[in-house]
């Protein structure tokens, strides 16, 4: 459903939000949850692949450190059949070097990365331009 300016609605998108950490699991749901948009959530390699591919989320937010594959093993997985087309962002807790960071780039699903610790504001403007969707408008002094 798109409104007049040709956005979607955030709740019209599903986010599956892959991290083993449970507390920077729960604030990047707080995030997108407060942004409008429904979620998932794995935390592992094995249980991100099989919600992939059940729930076909819009975008996908991936660490990379993960137990039970690693995230270049489930990003090359989620290039193939059903979810090739799903928009991942890698959200990465190590410092990356240029050339890891170019490289992970270069792979077809991924739009983008953020890294950890997770800036709210910078979060939530990457998931309505990548999902096309227009902030719900916040009531003055919140």
């Amino acid at each position: 459903m798109e409104n007049a300016s040709g956005f979607g609605r955030p709740a019209d998108k599903l986010v599956l939000i892959v991290d083993d950490d449970e507390s920077v699991r729960e604030l990047i749901e707080f995030i997108v949850k407060k942004e409008g948009f429904r979620i998932e959530k794995a935390a592992d390699g094995e249980e991100a692949l099989n919600k992939a591919r059940t729930v076909s989320p819009d975008l996908i937010l991936l660490d990379l450190m993960l137990p039970k594959f690693g995230g270049f093993e489930i990003l090359r997985e989620l290039q193939s059949d059903d979810t090739g087309t799903i928009p991942i962002v890698i959200i990465t807790g190590r410092y990356t070097d240029r050339s890891t960071s170019d490289m992970i780039k270069q792979e077809p699903n991924v739009r983008d990365f953020i890294e950890k610790p997770v800036k709210p504001q910078i979060l939530s403007s990457l998931l309505h331009k990548l999902l096309k969707t227009q902030p719900a408008l916040r009531k003055p002094g919140f």
